[in-house]
């Protein structure tokens, strides 16, 4: 795989608090992914940007949504989530990534 996808896969860190707690407890990071990105091309990606050893990767769809306003409904997109379980003892530094 090609830096550029590598990149275009793994779309930033998802803070949030369930996604802070699951760190502390089971040393598990959270991120947005690409719709299209497979379970192996993310785990490739992780490994090779912060160089880590990653032991699985958990996927999960994000419905979108649905929100009412004056002019009636719409609907937030949808994105993709994985939770990225690393070897015990290491730990990604966002601030030193390449």
């Amino acid at each position: 795989m090609n830096k550029e996808r590598m990149y275009n896969i793994i779309l930033g860190a998802h803070i949030s608090e369930k996604a802070t707690v699951i760190a502390e407890e089971s040393n598990q990071i959270t991120f947005r992914v690409a719709k299209d990105a497979t379970r192996p091309e993310i785990k490739e990606a992780i490994e090779t940007i912060y160089s880590v050893n990653v032991t699985g990767v958990s996927v999960i769809n994000v419905k979108g949504k649905v929100k009412r306003n004056v002019r009636g409904v719409s609907r937030k997109p949808g994105w993709k989530k994985a939770y990225v379980r690393l070897q015990t003892g290491q730990d990604i530094d966002f601030a030193s990534a390449n």
